[in-house]
């Protein structure tokens, strides 16, 4: 069962606009699943792209918030989904 986020790294910030970036740890804790299996839902598109940063990823706050509150639906494009 995926969990709420919360994380201290949006705090601080001046504009409620922005969104606190999540490691893979972090949103593997969030989605209650290991780090390895966050890695493959994301090489496969079936959750929000992450923001890459040099070797690092990093996955908006927001925009996981979103796909959670939505079903986590595929984000796959193109071809029919599996």
């Amino acid at each position: 069962m995926a969990r709420s986020i919360s994380s201290t790294a949006d705090k601080g910030q001046s504009n409620s606009t922005d969104a606190a970036l999540l490691d893979v740890r972090q949103v593997a804790a969030t989605l209650g699943c290991s780090v390895r299996h966050v890695y493959r839902l994301a090489d496969s598109q079936r959750m929000p792209r992450p923001v890459e940063l040099g070797d690092l990823r990093r996955w908006r706050s927001d925009e996981l918030t979103a796909w959670i509150n939505d079903g986590c639906k595929s984000t796959r494009t193109g071809r029919s989904s599996r």
